[in-house]
């Protein structure tokens, strides 16, 4: 049902988002507690609001329907049971998380051309730093079907969402800034523009002759890429070969 909701035209996805969760707890209202009724109802707001193709509209689906509640029920919610919907926002968006890229899907076809570019060995270690719900894992197996991916997300609920839609994955729950990309072929990024820097010094630090540092629309500052693929979408994909431009001429 979610994966349907995100193919229509806008507001059509956050209007039916707030529709269900509305009529999850009236009809849940009647056989559960009030709170617990509130809590699956913010979960499946906050749950959708992962299908929201920029990072306002996600903020909209979440937040519509608390705060729909808010206004109808302020005078008999205890202050604590505002805590249910933040609480719920934290786990999808840990704190620690906020200052790389939200929840940003890789388009499918982003990545098309990679394999042509990036030449690997069978079996080599490919890594997703931050997957997400999976779908830079599902690009990146259209383009290097005989790379054995990993993925790495902070957010529990993400991790689990991403193993669930790529089970052919090895998905784990990290910080992809504290994580070893030494032992990686390959590693794919969607990050912001102000987390490129850190991965630029992380990929020199790291990452081993002869593999690949890859990234989705954002280049790395002051590095040359090797190859910048750019197809038919709007998105490039930045291509960098290991030691980076800037560290053969040291």
């Amino acid at each position: 049902m979610f994966l349907r909701l995100s193919s229509l035209p806008w507001p059509l996805p956050a209007l039916i988002t707030w529709a269900m969760a509305w009529a999850a707890l009236l009809m849940l209202g009647r056989a559960l507690p009030w709170w617990l009724a509130l809590g699956i109802a913010c979960t499946l707001s906050t749950a959708a609001s992962l299908l929201g193709d920029s990072w306002w509209r996600r903020a909209m689906i979440a937040a519509g329907f608390p705060l729909s509640f808010a206004v109808m029920w302020a005078s008999q919610l205890p202050a604590w049971g505002w805590l249910l919907p933040l609480g719920l926002l934290l786990l999808v968006y840990p704190l620690n998380a906020w200052r790389d890229a939200p929840v940003f899907p890789t388009p499918a076809h982003a990545l098309r051309g990679l394999q042509d570019v990036v030449q690997l060995p069978e079996q080599a270690l490919v890594l997703d730093a931050g997957c997400g719900l999976g779908d830079g894992l599902r690009a990146l197996r259209s383009e290097l079907p005989r790379a054995r991916l990993h993925g790495l997300e902070w957010s529990w609920p993400l991790r689990l969402a991403s193993a669930l839609r790529c089970p052919w994955a090895k998905v784990r729950r990290a910080d992809i800034w504290l994580a070893d990309w030494s032992g990686y072929k390959l590693v794919y990024l969607f990050q912001r523009p102000e987390s490129m820097g850190r991965a630029a010094v992380k990929a020199a630090t790291e990452m081993q002759p002869g593999s690949w540092l890859v990234s989705l629309d954002f280049a790395l500052p002051g590095v040359e890429a090797t190859a910048c693929l750019q197809g038919n979408s709007r998105h490039k994909v930045w291509i960098y070969a290991m030691p980076l431009e800037g560290d053969r001429q040291r």
